[in-house]
């Protein structure tokens, strides 16, 4: 391993910090950081702790660059659409610093094989985009007494902290015991993100956890950063740690690691989650399509800057937002398949109708993206 002193004019700025010098930078040298997600947050804090030094940098994706992540996931480049993102992350990393040992793992974190993973690092990040990895990330992470640097994006809004209840701080699930219902989140493919939102927390994550490796300022735990983008303001919730915690409480209820897709459903995954009552295949919407004389109607319930782009031909836009005003345009008394991008938002359209009386109205499970996987993969998908 090439130490401090062989490369001192790389890290010459972090040597003269009275605060990092070269006792900060040989634990920054020595240290492991397990990074899940090489995203839009992965991004950022993959490239600052390679820069900055960091031993081991681990990175666990499972996903393959497209066109669409280079608006924020700056980790990649044109020439890398379709390449696995470990292996685009690495060859980044390695240019960028080829002191650091960059460790690929291109594979979907899961209950299987998140221990043997976490436990070759030091300290976590959190950089993925779903509610199954966010909460196989914490359990794990408080079952390995592993820091957790947690980071999330929505639209303009993103948020950053440490979870650490064996720091004495608290743990994801004391902040959020169980997930959102399912179709009630949308996705960044549903509700978009701006663009430069995941450099910022993800830059605040990096900083965390090269406080955490030196030892040094005042870390999040016990706090959750706020950052809103669109006034440019910060601000500041404290979290405690949840005494009826059901993993890091005085009596957890949950002792080992659970089935994370099935407890915790996720729009990007709607193609792997079981059929529900509510729901039609996209091979049943194939068929109401080619035969409209069974009278199906079918609605499209994504916003119309999403139809305009690409919808099925014959299909009724009615967009989600549009519906609590527009409900009335519908017949409560024809059988109605719903569909959108990813099958949540459609399904938050099947309930709401349901409330208001209507017996045959089922959502589209997967939507469009179910339907590019197992009916025409060349629909333009956006």
């Amino acid at each position: 391993m090439v130490s401090v002193w062989d490369n001192a004019q790389r890290y010459a700025r972090h040597l003269i910090l009275p605060e990092i010098g070269q006792l900060g930078q040989r634990k920054i040298r020595q240290a492991r950081v397990l990074c899940v997600g090489a995203g839009g947050l992965g991004s950022p804090v993959l490239l600052y702790l390679a820069a900055a030094g960091v031993g081991r940098l681990g990175i666990v994706d499972h996903d393959r660059v497209d066109v669409s992540n280079l608006q924020r996931q700056v980790l990649h480049t044109t020439p890398d659409a379709g390449r696995l993102k470990t292996e685009s992350a690495a060859a980044r990393l390695r240019a960028l610093n080829p002191d650091v040992e960059v460790v690929e793992h291109p594979v979907r974190l899961s209950r299987v094989n998140v221990v043997e993973i976490l436990t070759a690092y030091d300290i976590v990040v959190d950089g993925s985009d779903n509610f199954p990895t966010r909460y196989l990330i914490n359990d794990a992470c408080v079952l390995l007494n592993k820091p957790n640097v947690y980071g999330a994006i929505y639209r303009f809004e993103g948020q950053a902290s440490l979870f650490a209840p064996h720091m004495g701080g608290p743990c994801y699930r004391c902040l959020y015991p169980e997930p959102p219902p399912r179709g009630t989140v949308p996705s960044c493919t549903e509700a978009g993100v701006l663009g430069v939102l995941p450099g910022v927390i993800g830059c605040i994550q990096a900083t965390e956890v090269l406080k955490w490796i030196v030892g040094m300022g005042t870390s999040l735990l016990g706090r959750l950063l706020l950052y809103d983008a669109l006034s440019m303001k910060f601000r500041e919730i404290q979290v405690r740690r949840d005494p009826d915690c059901p993993i890091c409480g005085e009596q957890p209820r949950i002792q080992t690691l659970q089935e994370y897709e099935a407890n915790c459903p996720n729009l990007e995954m709607e193609g792997v989650a079981s059929l529900s009552g509510d729901e039609v295949t996209v091979h049943e919407l194939r068929t109401a399509l080619a035969h409209p004389e069974s009278g199906v109607g079918v609605i499209d319930v994504r916003e119309r800057h999403e139809y305009a782009v690409a919808h099925l031909p014959g299909v009724r836009l009615l967009p989600l937002s549009e519906l609590p005003q527009r409900w009335t345009e519908l017949n409560p008394n024809q059988r109605l398949y719903l569909y959108c991008r990813a099958g949540g938002r459609s399904l938050q359209a099947v309930q709401f109708l349901k409330q208001l009386g209507f017996q045959s109205v089922k959502s589209v499970h997967g939507g469009l993206q179910a339907w590019v996987r197992e009916i025409d993969p060349t629909f333009p998908l956006v």
